[in-house]
């Protein structure tokens, strides 16, 4: 689900490490840097974040990876782009900006 931040002066990861979201590194095709943040203190369920600066914001998209990719070199995963976790995680990003 995408939505926007603003950043202001600042630069998007400082911003994300505020809301409590770690880097997890670039996507080479779209030049998207990814963050991510854990719902339970391992590593899934979480919620992953693609975001590209854009003047003084950022636009983000926003999705929870409920399991990791299920084969070596794969990308796919059961994640959820939309629903009641996402919206809520979104509205908690939004009220701290």
């Amino acid at each position: 689900m995408k939505f926007k931040i603003p950043l202001g002066n600042e630069n998007l990861p400082n911003v994300l490490r505020r809301y409590r979201y770690a880097p997890d590194g670039w996507d080479q095709k779209t030049g998207e840097l990814r963050f991510f943040r854990s719902l339970t203190g391992r590593q899934y369920p979480r919620f992953h974040l693609y975001c590209e600066k854009q003047g003084e914001t950022a636009v983000c998209n926003l999705h929870l990876d409920q399991k990791q990719p299920s084969y070596q070199g794969s990308a796919a995963h059961s994640g959820e782009y939309e629903g009641t976790l996402v919206e809520q995680e979104i509205q908690r990003i939004l009220s701290l900006t």
